[in-house]
């Protein structure tokens, strides 16, 4: 584009823009740097002739967080950049082409009455309103409607050339380069994620280092930390704000708040060393965020292990031992025996000798039997490895431990005994957790983020919400008392100022406004929505199994043990049911057969015809494309959908159109899955198959969603722990348990508690 055609376009959209609508002076430099981007950059100004405005907000976008103070509203941007391209690069355009078109094909259209040409035909018709209301104008009005329609008749109208194959290239030049650019920013992230993640843990990549038992570690012993001047910031946003909190020897903190408030960037805070005032250098922290390295040690050696001062004194001891045997000495005698001796002293004082049955208590607790406590741990999955590196801080028993949705990994057997197990911790435990029954039964202080703020209630998570709640609710009747009494003073102000006789009063009112403290409100989360798409009516059988048996078969052919013998059910559009069992049960497994990814190896799965099905699970979370936002990502799995569609979709799942507009990488889990529950259910499915639905969720998202299944008109399938979410939405307990699957007749709450007996 020319600079002499631009310049004054661009001058004149940042007076209305900026100037006008956000009062802020125009900076000449910037509107002249804008200048020289619009008329050097082909690319730019062609990418907004397509419609690509993604590239106008790469080039112009910081520049006006800059100057309009818009950092972190990354939707308000990408809006002007758009208006910006729309007025500024496209109208003209626009203009030129409808000028274009209006020019006729042979000789050129005769003046009108008025001495104007072809071109001025719609106005000679608003000059007609205008002039002459009578019903001989409204007459010789339709004339000239008549006759311009003729007139547009003669013009020459050009269909929309296509793109040619330079343009086409170009274009797809230009959608590879962001690609890339969004890969690496990906990868950059992830790269400082891990960074951190192994600075704290010292393993290698991805794998958490072994956590040591440390005994005489210098300084007083740690009863209270002190946490003082604690902010937090990733990325450049700031998610706690010099704030204190005190943590006391014993007791057992939930760490609350929405998802995105900051509460695994604070565990991950509080792990770097020298990073926050008031935690002694001899503090010992565990954060258990990364699974154990497989390797050949086995499960019950990887855990006894990290008692490393026992393990170098049973090593010596073999030393000396094996040194007398070969001088033909028996124990006790000859070179060694002193040092022996002092071994032996110690690992009694260090209760050495009970270490074995300790580690093997808490992997028995965490699900691990017998014979897996002599396996290697390399032939675990990531979830049994994050197991064992949970039995590791355990069993180490570090001065602050510090757990990220302990449950997640973990069987209803395991988490009950997590439960028993952490209620008689000794020192200092915060917990982040999805599961209200879990941090009712243990939590003794509810720690509670909110606004980059932090503040500690006493009792669990139930007292915490009466104790919330009650709190909001004084602030609301203090705060509108406040105001009564300001409307009642500015009012008798504004009434009586003139009043001379009143003056004193008028003054002393205005003395006692201005002396009166400011009571504000505590701003309040927006209320979180789960809405489910009508799937459409649908009668009968939507899924049944008739004498289904199912065994997997190895990498050799051979088929290993059954795991379901002759299972027989059927569920319709009413159904609630919730799957329990222990882990290896077969609970996804049944949900995989029921979807048709497993074949059964025999008896028959039946499903209606008309039936759509839809699966959540980790894995769906896991293969979103996190260098996409949530628009574009669900844009691209669903292409033949409007914008306007897919945003009313997302919104439906607590995704805010803010939301919709930031890179999935900077999400935090809860944020993830609502995207991943937007995508599943986008084609209205009448059967839901949910799989631990409610990892990563906050509480208030673990609320809407059952408000949400609740509502919902079709089955709902659900794999859960969660006590909360499957007695407010199932109606039915199915047990998969002895190769069967049976309904449990009873309450989840009772089903626990036979578990808690067994």
């Amino acid at each position: 584009m020319e600079e002499s055609d631009v310049s004054g376009k661009v001058e004149a959209w940042f007076a209305e823009e900026v100037g006008r609508k956000h009062k802020t002076e125009v900076d000449p430099d910037v509107v002249e740097y804008v200048v020289g981007v619009v008329t050097t950059d082909e690319d730019l100004v062609e990418g907004c002739r397509q419609g690509d405005y993604s590239i106008i907000v790469d080039a112009l976008g910081p520049m006006l967080e800059d100057c309009l103070g818009l950092e972190d509203q990354e939707e308000k941007v990408a809006a002007l950049c758009e208006s910006f391209a729309k007025q500024v690069l496209v109208q003209g355009d626009e203009q030129d082409q409808d000028q274009q078109q209006l020019e006729p094909r042979g000789k050129g259209v005769e003046e009108n009455g008025n001495g104007r040409g072809g071109g001025g035909g719609g106005f000679m018709i608003a000059e007609a309103v205008a002039s002459d209301s009578s019903y001989a104008g409204e007459q010789r009005l339709k004339e000239n409607v008549l006759s311009s329609e003729q007139l547009i008749a003669e013009y020459q109208v050009p269909t929309l050339p296509k793109a040619s194959a330079k343009e086409r290239a170009k274009l797809e030049r230009r959608k590879r380069r962001q690609e890339e650019l969004r890969e690496k920013e990906l990868e950059e992230h992830k790269k400082q994620v891990q960074m951190m993640l192994d600075e704290q843990s010292g393993g290698g990549e991805g794998e958490a280092a072994m956590p040591t038992i440390v005994r005489n570690q210098g300084g007083p012993p740690i009863v209270d930390l002190k946490l003082e001047q604690l902010s937090v910031d990733v990325g450049g946003k700031e998610l706690i704000e010099n704030c204190q909190l005190t943590l006391i020897k014993g007791r057992r903190y939930g760490l609350v708040g929405r998802n995105g408030t900051g509460k695994t960037s604070l565990l991950r805070h509080l792990c770097k060393e020298n990073a926050v005032k008031g935690i002694p250098r001899n503090c010992q922290i565990l954060h258990v965020a990364q699974e154990v390295k497989g390797e050949d040690t086995t499960v019950l050696e990887s855990v006894l292990d990290c008692d490393t001062e026992r393990k170098q004194l049973l090593e010596r001891e073999k030393e000396i031992l094996a040194q007398q045997a070969k001088e033909g000495g028996g124990k006790g005698d000859g070179k060694g025996s002193g040092e022996l001796e002092r071994i032996y002293d110690r690992l009694t004082e260090i209760d050495a000798h009970e270490a074995p049955s300790k580690a093997s208590k808490i992997l028995h607790g965490l699900s691990f039997d017998e014979s897996m406590q002599k396996r290697a741990t390399k032939t675990f999955s990531g979830g049994w490895r994050m197991r064992i590196a949970l039995a590791r801080a355990l069993f180490v028993q570090p001065d602050l431990l510090l757990l990220d949705e302990p449950t997640n990994h973990l069987d209803l057997h395991a988490v009950i005994w997590l439960e028993e197990y952490l209620l008689n911790w000794p020192t200092i435990l915060v917990v982040v957790s999805h599961s209200r029954g879990f941090l009712d039964y243990l939590c003794t202080d509810i720690v509670h983020l909110h606004s980059r703020k932090i503040q500690v209630y006493s009792g669990n998570y139930t007292n915490f919400e009466k104790a919330r709640n009650e709190q909001l609710r004084n602030e609301k009747k203090a705060y509108e008392s406040d105001q009564a009494k300001r409307k009642h003073m500015e009012d008798f102000i504004n009434r009586f100022r003139a009043n001379a006789k009143r003056a004193t009063m008028v003054q002393s009112r205005i003395k006692a406004l201005k002396r009166m403290a400011e009571v504000s409100l505590t701003e309040e989360d927006p209320e979180y929505v789960f809405r489910f798409p009508d799937p459409g009516q649908i009668t009968g059988s939507l899924i049944s199994f008739d004498e289904v048996s199912f065994a997997y078969t190895g990498k050799d052919g051979a088929r290993g043990p059954t795991l379901f013998d002759k299972v027989s059910f059927g569920v319709d559009a009413d159904s609630r049911i919730a799957l329990v069992g222990a882990n290896g049960a077969g609970k996804t497994t049944l949900l995989n057969l029921m979807t048709g990814r497993l074949q059964c190896t025999s008896g028959y799965v039946n499903r209606s015809p008309q039936v759509r099905v839809s699966v959540f699970s980790q894995h769906h979370v896991d293969g979103l494309d996190l260098c996409l936002r949530p628009l574009e990502y669900m844009l691209k799995e669903f292409p033949n959908t409007s914008d306007d569609v897919m945003r009313g979709h997302l919104s439906r799942f607590g995704i805010p159109q803010e939301l919709q507009m930031q890179n999935m990488y900077k999400m935090s889990g809860g944020q993830k899955s609502r995207v991943a529950f937007a995508k599943i259910t986008f084609d209205k499915p009448h059967v839901l198959l949910l799989d631990e639905p409610s990892n990563h969720l906050d509480m208030d998202a673990v609320d809407a969603l059952i408000q949400g299944l609740n509502v919902y008109k079709g089955c709902v399938i659900l794999v859960s722990h969660d006590e909360h979410l499957i007695s407010a939405s199932a109606n039915e307990l199915w047990v998969c348990a002895d190769k069967k699957v049976t309904n449990y007749n009873e309450t989840f709450e009772h089903y626990k508690k036979s578990l808690s007996k067994a």
